[in-house]
């Protein structure tokens, strides 16, 4: 099973942190780009015939700022041209700020089963900061009209300020209004983001304290009955993300949009950041790819242990021996014995300790060297 991704680049106001390809200077063309995604996934499809697909999921940008008929319009194409299993999980990223009760009515009766709230925290004053459309009221409007849904909540750290009981805070608001899955993520300020200038002006929390955050966040949401099953998420039973599990899992993902990537066999390759480049391409009966890579058998290795380290289950030694052959654990036997203190092993996976999970980076490198 694979899964789609449908990348909505419009949103009312761009927040300090973004750098994704979202232009809310352009939201008049909506119309326009749905009907080229649209047209996108039906060039496509001929490429894809045979595949099945779980999960569709549409981010941004910020989907819900645009027309609920424009949604029912990529969820009707994505199932026209693609094999679309019947219980597919189908998320829809919000900002609080830009729902309302028939935007969701007409979402769940399109066969959106998964929501992705935007609540970044539960404090109204490092919203501001961060420029987001949304106050605390806005989300705890959105968690009532979801109100018995299957949805998750976005929850930052490392904000400008950010204290350990606003990190608590924000989590205990989450639960408490229903979300049953909650990512969290530390925020990575990218230069040409206006937030950049805070981090150079020493204005964000340092690596120490963010990982401070980090694990008084972690200790609250394993007693709200959250259980981490990936270094950023975060789920109540039987709740977690399908579609970002088959990322984790190094499964096959197909993107439609600007700047969407996808990873199809041995190829990955992601579309035009650029929102002209794309209509001029898709209208003039192209692909609006701008980057393909092959992936080597090595490329795949690699990409394998480094997604599942940073997952709770690990690397499945079963699952490493059925794709590259070989035996995990004799062939990085040097390096599991120079990381032997933040490392896990037992008779099926080889997992980072979950005392060092959110560090992980440093320590998978070790075994992409091998």
């Amino acid at each position: 099973m694979a899964g789609i991704y449908v990348h909505i680049p419009f949103c009312k106001a761009k927040c300090r942190y973004c750098d994704f390809a979202s232009f809310p200077e352009k939201i008049g063309f909506a119309e326009s780009y749905m009907a080229c995604v649209c047209r996108e996934m039906s060039k496509r499809s001929a490429q894809l015939k045979g595949m099945k697909f779980d999960t569709l999921y549409i981010g941004g940008g910020t989907p819900s700022v645009v027309d609920e008929n424009y949604i029912a319009m990529i969820i009707a194409a994505a199932r026209k041209y693609y094999d679309l299993s019947e219980n597919a999980e189908i998320t829809i990223e919000m900002n609080p700020g830009t729902v309302s009760a028939g935007k969701i009515n007409l979402y769940k009766k399109c066969g959106v089963n998964r929501f992705s709230v935007g609540l970044q925290t539960a404090i109204d004053s490092q919203l501001r900061e961060l420029g987001r459309v949304h106050n605390l009221n806005d989300f705890v409007m959105c968690a009532k009209l979801l109100s018995g849904e299957n949805f998750n909540a976005d929850v930052m750290i490392g904000l400008k300020g950010q204290t350990a009981d606003d990190v608590k805070k924000t989590i205990q608001v989450a639960a408490a209004f229903g979300a049953s899955h909650i990512s969290m993520y530390a925020l990575t300020p990218e230069d040409g983001t206006p937030i950049y200038t805070d981090y150079l002006n020493g204005e964000l929390p340092d690596s120490d304290e963010v990982a401070e955050l980090y694990e008084e966040g972690r200790k609250q949401l394993e007693e709200l009955g959250f259980h981490r099953y990936e270094v950023s998420n975060f789920a109540k039973k039987g709740k977690q993300s399908r579609h970002n599990l088959n990322y984790w899992r190094r499964g096959e993902y197909i993107g439609f949009g600007v700047s969407a990537s996808s990873c199809i066999g041995d190829t990955r390759f992601t579309n035009t950041f650029d929102l002209d480049e794309y209509f001029k391409c898709i209208l003039s009966d192209n692909f609006a790819v701008i980057d393909v890579q092959k992936i080597t058998p090595e490329d795949k290795k690699d990409e394998f242990i480094m997604l599942a380290l940073r997952t709770c289950e690990g690397i499945d030694l079963a699952r490493y021996t059925q794709l590259f052959g070989g035996d995990f654990l004799t062939d990085y036997a040097e390096v599991l014995k120079k990381m032997s203190i933040y490392i896990d092993i037992s008779d099926k996976n080889v997992k980072i300790k979950d005392e060092y999970l959110f560090v992980q980076n440093t320590i998978i490198c070790e075994f992409l060297r091998g």
